[in-house]
């Protein structure tokens, strides 16, 4: 197929999720508070998603000890550092993919390894969602080379199926070995703002992968069982995601507002 993933948007059950994820972000974008106050509530979103995604990795800290700076645990900051580089590497990502991974995980992996930012060579037996053990380095370089074709290549498939299959290939191939999850999530959410969902990097969508709880890994399961089915679940997993994490991001702008 030239589009393979125009053919996944088309999965059972695809369509309305998409549909219904893009509604929920359009209602959000029309928050009066973001008139005035866009980056802040960006700013505000950006922390609650680093937070969610180090949870997801097992370190799982009080919002407000974060907000007040005083969590030192090299994952945490490894998850605000590469939420932070978002904005940064939002015009890279499109044309340099494999740049801007490395990028990510440079930043990520502080203080987890002493090579970050450079691919895996050898096998690893990082598995912290329990997915089973990770492709071997050729297929891994195989799989991230197809990914790249994805991200550089034209597609009429929306912005979340992409972040998706961006998200998964990331968590399952294990590319580096350490902070993947990291990676992963912050690659997700640059293609959300890179594609024009969530341009403004607002919704907190790895709340929403956080909340959604033993899913998380059960939608990954059942996407690396390449199956029509495991496809179309990921994805309605990933819209629902989505919407938990406007659902946040509202509570943001309304706090904001009082």
């Amino acid at each position: 197929m030239n589009d393979p993933l125009a053919v996944i948007a088309e999965l059972p059950g695809v369509p309305e999720a998409v549909q219904e994820a893009r509604e929920a972000v359009d209602r959000l974008y029309r928050h009066p508070v973001l008139r005035r106050r866009s980056p802040e509530v960006s700013a505000e979103s950006a922390l609650r998603g680093a937070r969610a995604s180090a949870a997801i990795e097992g370190v799982d800290v009080p919002l407000e000890e974060l907000r007040r700076g005083e969590v030192t645990d090299p994952v945490v900051q490894g998850a605000l550092r590469a939420s932070t580089e978002i904005g940064r590497l939002t015009s890279l990502w499109r044309s340099a993919p494999p740049q801007v991974l490395a990028r990510l995980h440079a930043v990520a992996a502080v203080g987890l390894t002493d090579d970050p930012g450079r691919p895996r060579s050898t096998p690893t037996d990082a598995d912290p969602l329990g997915l089973g053990p990770a492709p071997g380095p050729e297929e891994t370089a195989a799989r991230l080379s197809m990914l790249t074709r994805l991200l550089t290549g034209d597609t009429k498939a929306p912005a979340l199926v992409l972040a998706a299959i961006v998200h998964a290939e990331l968590v399952t191939l294990r590319p580096f070995g350490v902070a993947d999850g990291l990676v992963a999530r912050a690659a997700a959410r640059l293609t959300l703002v890179e594609r024009g969902l969530d341009p403004k990097s607002l919704c907190a969508v790895e709340v929403g992968h956080a909340e959604l709880g033993d899913a998380y890994p059960e939608a990954l399961r059942s996407y690396q069982t390449g199956t029509p089915a495991g496809l179309a679940g990921w994805i309605r997993h990933c819209a629902d995601a989505v919407v938990l994490g406007v659902r946040e991001t509202t509570a943001i702008c309304e706090a904001l507002s009082r």
